[in-house]
């Protein structure tokens, strides 16, 4: 398969608390070079964007002890964090209506197949090459 976004120089946020899911969608995003950080729950995640952490992409499951991921994406996205695409990832397909009131971009299903995580990643380095020429 050839990749346009190996080298591609983003930054993932994986928020998992299934360490089997979480190991494999780490293992994906590797294969695509990606700069990624892991946390295990929603409140993490909301910790590590009011210390001024940014990312490219966040990848959040539903059901996580303390916030959930849809609690925790509205928390982010109240902070005027926009710039990010923030993906809801379960195996629950009544999740995405609450993932996509919280803010989400986008709500997948689990597992998230290699072709899929690919495809957002290319979309992602398309809008960054993009806003670099503007800018």
């Amino acid at each position: 398969m050839a990749s346009q976004t190996h080298g591609c120089n983003l930054r993932a946020l994986l928020v998992e608390d299934i360490k089997v899911n979480c190991m494999i969608l780490l293992a994906m995003l590797r294969k695509f070079h990606v700069e990624t950080t892991v946390v295990h729950n929603g409140k993490e995640a909301v910790e590590l964007f009011l210390e001024g952490e940014t990312f490219d992409i966040v990848l959040s499951d539903n059901l996580m002890p303390m916030i959930t991921g849809p609690e925790a994406i509205s928390k982010i996205r109240a902070m005027g964090v926009t710039d990010v695409m923030i993906v809801g990832v379960s195996v629950d397909s009544n999740s995405m209506e609450a993932f996509m009131a919280a803010g989400a971009d986008m709500c997948l299903p689990k597992p998230m197949t290699i072709e899929i995580l690919e495809n957002l990643l290319q979309e992602i380095m398309s809008k960054k090459t993009r806003s670099s020429f503007t800018a």
